[in-house]
């Protein structure tokens, strides 16, 4: 009789799970999924343990079973990954471009070869739909094939000489070491989009991957290697949430570290960026969001539906970039939850993130799932109506119903705060400046959206508001092309698109005299 070894499998194969998860997907993928896990964190092109033999547990967010362990490295341990890239950094940054955007191709490829394995991997550790995984490995993946081609479009200037003994010109250069540290909500391409850009730049990395989904980290270094990644220039070091903030801290304030990138939280993000004020590090922060969803009067009603859906509840509401407060005109405010509630209660389904027919995983954990339900329940004895979900899920620990709520005011906490969960809550508004005044009240000003057939309109909106990203008529923003960066207390810098490389170099201006 088959007795399998792994955790991953032999967790699969107990009872009833093996022949649940048989009728959701096949078990090949997730057996080749499992060839792509390690249990071990990668440095200097090794597989290396914590110095100090511990070791934290991964778990499935959808079932609560481990998938396996990592080592828990500390300060030590990231001190010798910084070594190790500082070393590398000596050779690696004397590539040509074309040398690197070799690599970076290769290594594109590879995920796209391996992506059902990637997704599964993904979906396992962070528990968002197998579909929605494969879109990000596809997603990410283009990160490593856009940067592969910004490697050989780093151009510097030619300045014309004030006097004719002079010839002056500006150079870009690789900005040295990255730290870099990453989230659980978008476990590829939070990585590559950061790595691609350093890679292609001519710097080494050292990463820290979110505690909760390390797994998919580790699997794109075998990739990496596998493309022709020399060793020290891509170091892994994965811990558990207690070794976070020593982590972090040595990233920022090692003078051997040029550049630190941070996806996260506002309030990690602000004590990352004092750390760094020591060594005056560059530095690129994308933080915490409170998107509005503005419905104009004018605005078709069923795109906007349409559109809110696909931002609101992708990932199950755990994206910086989600639907926060959804702003709907009062001509148009009933006819628009109505719709919304019809929609949200036919399309949509909480279920385990491996079967095709789930569409609302779970949260990452219970801790989040309290959030959000604290939040619901502060919204309804305020006054707010739920119109459908608005509790936990039967199906387990980490899941909440599809929530919407009607009678939202600013003043609620659902208003103020990040929801990050898969409840929409709707706010009535009267005029234009109305809807301004309140989605530009809040701190954040990460990405914003709103939906008018009124030309004037669109084009006052979309000035007016004070974010970096804004979608018109539109719900699904993000792409490799474009450039991604929150305003205010939402960031610093810029990802992606042709201004994301510009984070790991230096501009140099060289001026030669005494020319006859």
């Amino acid at each position: 009789m088959y007795s399998p070894t792994h955790p991953i499998l032999r967790q699969l194969y107990q009872g009833k799970q093996l022949l649940h998860l048989l009728r959701m997907t096949s078990l090949e993928s997730v057996r080749t999924a499992v060839s792509l896990q390690h249990d071990k964190a990668y440095i200097d092109g090794k597989w290396v343990s914590a110095k100090s033999g511990n070791t934290f547990k991964v778990l499935n967010p959808s079932t609560g079973q481990v998938l396996g362990s990592v080592p828990d490295m500390d300060r030590s341990d990231v001190q010798q990954a910084i070594d190790v890239a500082y070393r590398t950094f000596q050779t690696w940054k004397n590539t040509t471009a074309k040398e690197r955007s070799i690599v970076l191709k290769k290594w594109f490829d590879l995920c796209l070869q391996h992506k059902k394995e990637l997704a599964t991997l993904l979906t396992l550790e962070m528990g968002k739909p197998v579909s929605e995984a494969e879109g990000e490995i596809v997603y990410g993946s283009g990160f490593l094939e856009w940067f592969a081609e910004e490697a050989k479009r780093t151009y510097g200037d030619v300045i014309p000489q004030p006097t004719s003994n002079k010839r002056m010109l500006v150079l870009k250069q690789p900005v040295g070491v990255a730290g870099l540290i990453t989230p659980w909500n978008f476990p590829n391409a939070m990585i590559t989009r950061k790595v691609g850009a350093a890679v292609a730049a001519g710097c080494t990395v050292v990463l820290r991957p979110a505690e909760d989904t390390p797994l998919s980290a580790l699997a794109l270094c075998e990739l990496a290697e596998k493309a022709g990644l020399p060793p020290g220039v891509f170091n892994v070091v994965t811990s558990n949430r207690d070794n976070a903030g020593p982590i972090g801290k040595e990233l920022c304030e090692n003078s051997l570290v040029s550049k630190i990138s941070f996806t996260g939280s506002t309030a990690v993000g602000k004590i990352l960026l004092s750390q760094c004020a020591s060594t005056v590090k560059r530095v690129s922060l994308e933080l915490g969001g409170n998107a509005p969803f503005i419905v104009f009067d004018s605005a078709d009603v069923d795109l906007a539906v349409s559109g809110l859906m696909s931002c609101k509840f992708r990932c199950s509401g755990q994206t910086c970039i989600c639907a926060n407060r959804v702003l709907v005109q009062a001509g148009i405010y009933d006819r628009f939850v109505e719709a919304l509630a019809k929609v949200i209660k036919s399309q949509l389904k909480v279920g385990d993130g491996l079967s095709a027919a789930t569409t609302q995983g779970p949260l990452i954990n219970e801790r989040a799932v309290e959030k959000v339900d604290g939040l619901v329940k502060d919204a309804v004895s305020k006054g707010a109506s739920v119109v459908c979900g608005g509790s936990r899920d039967s199906l387990g620990a980490n899941f909440y119903q599809p929530t919407l709520l009607s009678g939202v005011t600013s003043s609620m906490r659902i208003a103020q705060e990040e929801i990050f969960g898969p409840v929409a809550s709707v706010i009535k508004f009267q005029t234009e400046e109305e809807a301004l005044a309140v989605a530009n009240s809040v701190t954040s000003g990460l990405a914003g959206y709103f939906y008018t057939s009124d030309i004037a309109q669109a084009w006052r909106v979309s000035e007016k508001l004070e974010y970096g990203l804004v979608g018109v008529n539109e719900g699904a923003i993000s792409t490799v092309e474009s450039t991604f960066g929150g305003w205010k207390e939402s960031g610093i810098g810029r990802e992606g698109g042709k201004y994301g490389i510009n984070e790991y170099l230096e501009m140099k201006y060289v001026c030669y005299g005494g020319i006859q």
